[in-house]
């Protein structure tokens, strides 16, 4: 048993890994419309196009020592990190369950990793993630948790209009925006995978960690302000993804 639950650990990881270097390629490139099945990995120093060998999730970084072996520019170390979150994630998701529900519980931590490098980078949740985010939560439910699928429809349901009600307040009521409109589309997603019950936690959750966010920029000399904006996106996707497995 503890040696097939290693082994699924290093599937997770190795996994992990190859689906990180994918979302580090789409967060990079989605944003500047450039395609990220077809394009080519290139330096984005000097444009040089990255072979197989210089592409390999960790590996290349560490025997490139992190620059260009064209230009000898430094490469930049945010695909590194999405590629080890992403990794971390999968090996967590099989260590704690095994099996199909581990497998589920990778997809939803990488679409939502995904999702959260996007918000903190552009402010964006992109409406074919969302519905991705959506899609297959509906499929987890009937997979897992056939019984109680109605949950999980109401969950989407509930999630979208309470964010979608509280954006429409704020803008009548402010006369500005408050909330982006991918905000509600990724709570209405995760609602699905998790069930309502769950949209509790996942606000709670949400609303620590950007009180945590907020004091450390205060920490660090960064201004705090009533407009001040965080992405909410990025703050409700990990205690998704600790719910999924610690609740669910």
């Amino acid at each position: 048993m503890l040696e097939q639950n290693l082994y699924g650990v290093l599937a997770g990881l190795v996994l992990g890994a190859i689906f990180g270097s994918f979302i580090a390629a789409l967060v990079s490139r989605w944003p500047n419309n450039e395609s990220i099945l077809r394009g080519r990995s290139h330096c984005d120093a000097c444009g040089k196009t990255l072979g197989v060998h210089e592409l390999i999730p960790f590996i290349s970084y560490i025997l490139l020592r992190g620059k260009c072996r064209s230009c000898g520019g430094a490469i930049g170390r945010d695909a590194l990190f999405i590629e080890v979150c992403a990794a971390a994630i999968g090996g967590i998701a099989l260590y704690l369950s095994p099996g199909g529900y581990g497998v589920a519980g990778a997809v939803l931590g990488w679409i939502l990793l995904a999702l959260a490098t996007l918000d903190l980078r552009h402010y964006w949740l992109p409406d074919r993630l969302t519905l991705l985010l959506a899609g297959t939560g509906l499929v987890a439910a009937f997979m897992f948790n056939r019984s109680q699928v109605l949950d999980h429809i109401v969950g989407g349901a509930a999630g979208f209009a309470l964010l979608w009600l509280i954006a429409w307040g704020y803008q009548h009521l402010r006369g500005r925006e408050g909330l982006g409109g991918g905000d509600p589309k990724m709570l209405g997603g995760i609602g699905i995978w998790l069930g309502w019950a769950a949209l509790p936690f996942i606000l709670l959750g949400a609303s620590m960690l950007g009180l945590v966010s907020a004091a450390i920029m205060m920490a660090t000399g960064g201004r705090v302000a009533a407009d001040t904006r965080l992405p909410l996106g990025a703050l409700m996707a990990p205690p998704a993804f600790v719910y999924w497995f610690v609740f669910n």
